[in-house]
């Protein structure tokens, strides 16, 4: 295993382990257990414990979306924002791989402790992509609609192509998504 020098070094560790156990399965221990790092150490880098933890994994997922897709929806060209974030997310969730920490966060209990970054990664994805939409030339309503279809239907293709067990739902849903957003900016 990697000898951790940085506090950036632990975040993607604690962020799969989060994925794997969910925040209260987390415990101390068994983060411990699964990067290999003392509870001194871990105080160390996270004095608040494990919530810090978890702030530090929400933020470095924010500073993610922010930079590949939040950014560029606001500001980039509108169609080719919208063509690269399809494929970043794709990236990002590993083709229907990787669940969404900041959804399953939203859906269990942890959701009143992180209902802030919860509701800011959600809403700031939305804003982002009817914004776009709208530079696009759809207007404002219809933006509107179609960003809260696009971040739900990638959601909700995470969800059932982890529960299937079939990236293929999550590759052919967003593939759709993207038609049906393509179609609606011409």
């Amino acid at each position: 295993m990697k000898t951790v020098y940085e506090r950036a070094d632990i975040v993607p560790l604690l962020a799969q382990i989060f994925r794997e156990l969910g925040y209260e399965g987390a415990t101390l221990s068994r983060i411990t257990e699964r990067t290999g790092i003392g509870k001194g150490s871990l105080y160390h880098f996270f004095p608040g414990g494990k919530e810090e933890m978890a702030d530090a994994v929400l933020a470095a997922i924010d500073g993610w979306f922010e930079e590949a897709v939040y950014r560029p929806l606001r500001h980039d060209d509108a169609r080719q924002a919208i063509a690269a974030m399809w494929t970043n997310v794709s990236e990002y969730f590993r083709s229907g791989r990787r669940i969404c920490l900041v959804g399953a966060f939203a859906l269990d209990d942890t959701r009143e402790r992180f209902s802030r970054a919860i509701r800011d990664y959600f809403t700031r994805w939305i804003d982002a992509l009817r914004l776009a939409l709208m530079r696009a030339g759809c207007v404002e309503e219809e933006a509107q609609t179609l960003a809260e279809e696009g971040v739900c239907g990638i959601q909700g293709a995470l969800v059932l192509s982890r529960a299937l067990r079939d990236e293929t739902v999550f590759t052919r849903s967003l593939e759709t998504l993207a038609m049906r957003l393509e179609a609606a900016t011409r």
